[in-house]
């Protein structure tokens, strides 16, 4: 459903809809390519769901050693260790 559909629906103007989604799009703290707001079967796709600070250095935890990968999974910074992903 396209969002001026949406706005139809709702009896809104689109620009009048377009502020409010914004609204709900800063109050959530959304941004493109959230993991938070990732579809679990799309996880393994999205690269910011992986990206961990090493030394100061970005690096994709999936290519970085299993001990760096779990400590990353404690802290939280990844959704689960690459090679035991849970199926949907």
């Amino acid at each position: 459903m396209r969002a001026s559909e949406i706005y139809e629906e709702f009896g809104v103007s689109s620009s009048t809809g377009g502020a409010k989604s914004k609204q709900i799009r800063d109050l959530m703290k959304m941004r493109p390519m959230d993991p938070h707001w990732c579809l679990p079967s799309k996880l393994d796709n999205n690269i910011m769901a992986w990206m961990i600070s090493v030394n100061g250095l970005i690096i994709d935890a999936r290519q970085a050693p299993r001990h760096i990968q779990e400590e990353a999974l404690r802290k939280g910074l990844i959704p689960y260790l690459p090679d035991e992903k849970v199926s949907d």
